[in-house]
């Protein structure tokens, strides 16, 4: 309306014009030039709804978790006469706002949350900066904190802090709650997530479960939000440090005598007190073994069928050659897996430049020194003829390392000669101690094993 009234009357309408226009009463009109001239448009009156006299109840209801279904229910017995498709339409016009938070409540020891912040480039001394993170770990019952300094997101890094975390609280919650980061997640989909390997060994370690956020519904870990805010606010703000020592010393001093000894402003209580006396003992206990990390990570399988990890070698079955392989690395073994599946074990190198190879993993036809393969060529030499045998089992004993070009030749003589010729051949050539695939070729060629054998067998 008011747009059209607008366009009119900058063409030059005047007011009873634009009514008979438009439709709209004469006043109308002269309301909304009135608000042009002053360059603006008239406010909107605001538009109440039917169950904006219920906001408050249905806000409630969500924050416990009901459907719809269930609230519109319970507004009927309220006595509220409302359909549930006008529910189920303002619930969907509430979880639009974004001034409109849904709280989720935990009990003593279910929950924590975590999150990397990014808190600039600090001092690593003489005078460098390197980019650093903060990692945050929140109690959400208890909003008890721990806060730790890092340079990096790797996997390693994240699951240390969880252990580091763990043992600040002396016990851990049943779960997690984590943002799809790619340290934990593979694939951001809540229904069907898939951890990595290292960190879903991490938490059946612990006993823990890792619940992950939902895509695109970061409040869902709000508490953790709050929390860098908190910290980045509060601590690194205008902080002056001498190196990463100095980082970690102020950052564990603010956590213990100010941070976790402060009024919280949700709960109005201090976070040690009320962890101390409602959530302490609800914690799982920590197993008497820290979590053991194995190093990972990716190789890609170079020609000759071999890995490259810390200066050393470790083979993989040849049908993986280009391919990416994940590579699990602790104190005795070397895992090596390809989507998900195991299909290397080797026990772990202690120098360097060493190979640690298992004849299998090569294709047979290149694995000269394979039983089988050689048994094969056996059976196919004497088929030939007797002495052909006899040249293979010679040519075996003087060439073990590459005795299979010269058979192979001998071999496919048989398609220019007949099988009696190269069997004479061989019977000659043998007479003189020689195995060598081109001069028995040469007797076949010239027909010099028709000849008389000159020397003593």
């Amino acid at each position: 309306m008011n747009i059209t009234i607008e366009t009119l009357w900058k063409q030059g309408k005047n007011k009873s014009e634009i009514s008979k226009i438009t439709g709209h009463d004469w006043k109308t009109v002269s309301k909304v030039i009135k608000c042009l001239k002053a360059g603006r448009y008239p406010e909107r009156k605001p538009c109440t709804k039917l169950l904006d006299g219920n906001k408050e109840q249905i806000v409630g209801l969500l924050e416990k978790g009901l459907s719809g279904v269930r609230i519109s229910e319970e507004l009927r017995l309220l006595g509220v006469s409302v359909s549930y498709s006008a529910v189920k339409k303002y619930i969907a016009d509430i979880k639009k706002r974004d001034d409109v938070c849904i709280r989720f409540h935990t009990k003593p020891g279910e929950e924590s949350q975590v999150d990397f912040g990014y808190v600039g480039l600090t001092s690593c001394g003489n005078g460098k900066k390197r980019k650093t993170w903060v990692f945050n770990m929140r109690l959400s019952y208890s909003r008890l904190d721990y806060y730790e300094k890092v340079y990096d997101q790797k996997v390693e890094t994240f699951i240390q802090c969880h252990i580091n975390a763990f043992n600040f609280f002396n016990g851990c919650p049943e779960y997690v709650k984590i943002d799809n980061l790619k340290a934990a997640i593979l694939e951001a989909n809540f229904y069907e997530p898939v951890y990595q390997n290292l960190y879903k060994q991490f938490a059946d370690y612990y006993g823990i479960k890792i619940l992950p956020c939902r895509v695109r519904e970061p409040q869902e870990k709000g508490k953790v939000e709050s929390g860098i805010k908190y910290v980045k606010g509060n601590f690194f703000l205008g902080r002056k440090f001498i190196d990463g020592k100095d980082v970690d010393g102020q950052l564990r001093n603010w956590l213990n005598y100010t941070c976790n000894t402060r009024l919280h402003g949700t709960t109005r209580r201090i976070p040690q007190e009320l962890f101390n006396a409602e959530e302490k003992d609800k914690l799982i206990k920590l197993p008497e073994k820290e979590f053991s990390m194995p190093k990972v990570g990716e190789r890609t399988v170079y020609n000759d069928c071999h890995i490259y990890v810390d200066y050393n070698y470790y083979s993989v079955p040849f049908e993986y050659v280009g391919k990416i392989v994940n590579m699990e690395v602790d104190n005795k073994l070397v895992r090596i897996s390809y989507q998900g599946k195991q299909i290397a074990v080797h026990e772990k190198s202690e120098g360097k430049g060493q190979f640690k190879t298992e004849n299998s993993h090569y294709p047979k036809f290149k694995c000269y020194l394979s039983t089988e393969y050689q048994e094969q060529y056996q059976i196919k030499m004497k088929e030939v003829g007797a002495d052909v045998g006899r040249l293979f089992l010679l040519l075996t004993s003087e060439h073990p390392r590459d005795w299979n070009r010269t058979a192979q030749g001998v071999l496919s003589l048989t398609k220019t000669y007949p099988k009696e010729v190269v069997n004479l051949a061989c019977r000659r050539a043998l007479a003189f101690n020689i195995v060598q695939y081109k001069t028995i070729k040469n007797i076949c060629a010239n027909g010099s094993y028709k000849l008389p054998l000159e020397v003593n067998n």
